[in-house]
């Protein structure tokens, strides 16, 4: 029986698809070229557009990189290279550069002829950018001229035009971010003076400078001048210049560590037209990091360099212990997770034409790669282990205790991780559980102490609100094992009622709660408290920090009443403007009233002139300044931390894994020096509530 045919009166045909030109996809759908349009996609472009740069130096044709923040958050970044050719283009009839800038995978690194290696997206890039700023112009000097060209919205805005003769030679890329495409335009420092130093140690040879000049209040007349350093503003700036390649950079990350052996592995050699650098070091930590990159761009998935790397590494170490009988008959060989805890690695490979998995090249999948790792890491890692035997032993012996550690971690493991406990079937008694059973719905508040978790028991929403009190500090799990972790009481608890296993047997699809909360006082042992626990889940629980499960509790700091009017303020400021509104003193009004000397009666206040203004007696502002959650009742915890309409959450997020892995490991190691440095360097900015 022929099927029926469906019924619809819709209309389709040529008119209903839409071909965007241009640049118009990148404006339409600008994740699927730089990831996001928050924070992370804001810092892409000027990544892109450094990595051009950045590319002129690999190649041998720049050694002077300059990244610059304007008044506005506009970036400049500027190069001494070849410049961008502004001659018509053949095929496209417009300029070179307007080609550049304005024609998806339009650009010189396709053919291989003048850019042999290149972490740019083919030509991706510079038009991505420019599509998603509200302006950008582009200088270029070169054959003895200044060429300048501008644009709005990824569009010409005026034809390259030369405006006078230069004896420079280089390209400057000037821009402004769109705010209608972009949730913030602010760039962070920090964040750009990091990855600026890590490209310095990866381009050697190459000075690299980081100029914030957005507080500058003073005219800024960057076209006049090439690099904006000339100027010599009073600005925070920086510069990076190094030789030893990322044996410097190993040496960067480990210098508040405590090194293993005494020498730092280091290689370098080309094999299949692959140049493949390594570096590596192993230190007294339990946590391993291992940084790639491919054409110097970051790849923070790995792929394939990171796997022939992982393949050479436990085979070499292997072959290693077995031949000098450091590994006996009847033991069990070592384990990838057994020849990485404790070692910090950077592995970096330039290659023509790398394909990557993703637009944001997170992730390497070139598969010649991994031979050429494996092949050069493993030949030079052997040689390396059989000339410095000290060293070899330091290491096998750093390998063997984690091998020990992972057996007693899997029975302390499989002791506390039965198959009954992950189906909730024998949860911890002290955990008040929700009654929904469906995860995306539930939430989980970790309270500090008894009482508190009692009044939030008393105060919560039982259907999609459990509660879990945890008493007093939990163990510091920076430089503890999984198997002594395991061992404490309040950690078990917790592990067992998140119900989705810990380290490599966590299961997120298994997570009973997709909002963790953690609820700690507003104090110095809840700060405390609240830095242990992140610990424990950036740690052991990374992907769940990475879905946006984790977040922290904001509880009010103070409570102002009046009469039956009730407010709650969660910082000094916000107190002074409730009472302030409420036709009482804040305490700037009451400072400047001590100063005068005066006497003010209830009621009165000082106005905008500094005169006594007699008002209306009011009934007396009472200020209650919360110290703990168990100073709540459970009406006021739940209209204030707990209740989804009016609470205040913050939500934990990762934006520079590194930097966060470093601060973990510095406030919470086990290194007292380190610790003591970053309290005196940072003791200005603490807040003492005494």
């Amino acid at each position: 029986m022929p099927k029926k045919a469906l019924k619809s009166d819709r209309k389709y045909g040529a008119d209903d698809i839409v071909v965007l030109e241009g640049l118009e996809p990148v404006r339409k759908r600008p994740g699927m070229y730089i990831g996001s349009t928050g924070p992370e996609g804001l810092h892409h472009l000027m990544v892109e557009i450094f990595d051009n740069s950045r590319d002129e130096a690999m190649n041998g044709y720049s050694d002077e990189i300059e990244v610059a923040i304007l008044p506005g958050d506009i970036i400049r970044v500027v190069d001494n290279g070849t410049g961008i050719p502004v001659e018509k283009h053949k095929k496209t009839g417009v300029s070179t550069l307007e080609t550049v800038l304005t024609v998806l995978h339009a650009g010189g690194k396709f053919e291989g002829k003048n850019y042999k290696i290149s972490g740019g997206l083919h030509g991706v890039g510079a038009s991505v950018v420019n599509a998603l700023s509200e302006w950008l112009v582009a200088e270029v000097h070169r054959d003895g001229g200044k060429f300048i060209q501008s644009f709005k919205i990824g569009k010409k805005d005026k034809d390259v035009k030369k405006v006078g003769s230069s004896d420079q030679h280089g390209t400057i890329i000037t821009f402004k971010p769109d705010a209608t495409i972009f949730s913030e335009t602010v760039y962070d420092w920090p964040r750009l003076v990091n990855h600026l130093r890590g490209q310095a140690y990866l381009v050697k040879g190459v000075r690299i400078r980081a100029i914030d000049a957005r507080n500058f209040t003073g005219d800024i007349e960057a076209e006049k001048i090439f690099y904006l350093s000339e100027l010599k503003l009073p600005v925070p700036s920086q510069t990076f210049y190094f030789e030893g390649g990322l044996l410097s950079l190993i040496k960067f990350y480990n210098q508040k560590e405590k090194p293993v052996h005494k020498n730092i592995f280091y290689v370098e050699k080309e094999a299949s037209d692959i140049m493949v650098e390594v570096a590596l070091q192993y230190v007294d930590d339990i946590d391993a990091k291992e940084i790639t990159y491919t054409n110097n761009t970051r790849t923070p998935e790995g792929g394939t360099h990171l796997t022939g790397f992982r393949t050479a590494l436990t085979r070499t170490l292997n072959d290693y212990g077995r031949k000098n009988n450091l590994i006996k008959e009847n033991e069990d060989n070592f384990t990838g997770d057994d020849v990485r805890e404790g070692m910090v690695a950077v592995i970096s490979v330039k290659l023509q034409d790398p394909q990557f998995e993703g637009q944001t090249k997170a992730k390497l999948g070139s598969v010649e790669a991994r031979g050429a790792v494996e092949t050069v890491f493993g030949e030079a890692f052997a040689m390396f282990l059989e000339e410095n035997p000290d060293d070899a032993r330091s290491i096998i012996s750093k390998v063997t205790l984690a091998l020990k550690a992972r057996k007693a971690a899997k029975a302390a493991k499989d002791s506390v991780l039965r198959k009954g406990a992950l189906e909730g079937m024998t949860l911890p008694g002290k955990l008040a559980d929700c009654q929904t059973r469906n995860a995306e719905e539930a939430e989980i508040f970790i309270v500090e102490g008894d009482s508190a978790g009692g009044t939030a028991k008393t105060g919560r929403d039982r259907r999609t609100q459990a509660i879990l009190p945890l008493r007093g500090k939990i163990l510091n799990v920076e430089k503890a094992r999984l198997d002594r972790m395991l061992a404490s009481k309040e950690v078990k608890s917790l592990v067992i009622a998140l119900g989705a296993a810990i380290g490599d047997t966590f299961d997120i699809s298994r997570l009973r709660y997709h909002k963790i909360i953690i609820a700690s006082d507003a104090d110095v042992d809840g700060a405390h408290i609240r830095t242990l626990m992140l610990t424990l889940f950036y740690r052991y629980y990374r992907p769940l920090i990475d879905a946006g499960h984790l977040y922290i509790a904001l509880p009010p700091l103070y409570k102002v009443k009046k009469g039956k009017e009730i407010a709650y303020a969660y910082t000094d400021e916000e107190k002074d403007q409730i009472v302030a509104g409420m036709g009482g003193m804040t305490e700037d009004v009451a400072a400047r009233t001590d100063a005068d000397g005066e006497e003010l009666e209830e009621g009165e206040v000082v106005d905008e002139d500094g005169e006594v203004e007699v008002k209306k007696r009011n009934t007396k502002i009472q200020i209650q300044r919360y110290k703990g959650l168990g100073e709540m009742n459970a009406e006021e915890l739940w209209e204030t931390t707990m209740d989804p309409d009016t609470r205040v959450l913050k939500q934990v997020t990762i934006h520079d894994a590194e930097e966060a892995d470093g601060v973990f490991d510095v406030l919470m190691g086990s290194e007292v020096e380190p610790r003591r440095l970053f309290i005196q360097t940072h003791a200005k900015l603490a807040n003492i509530d005494i």
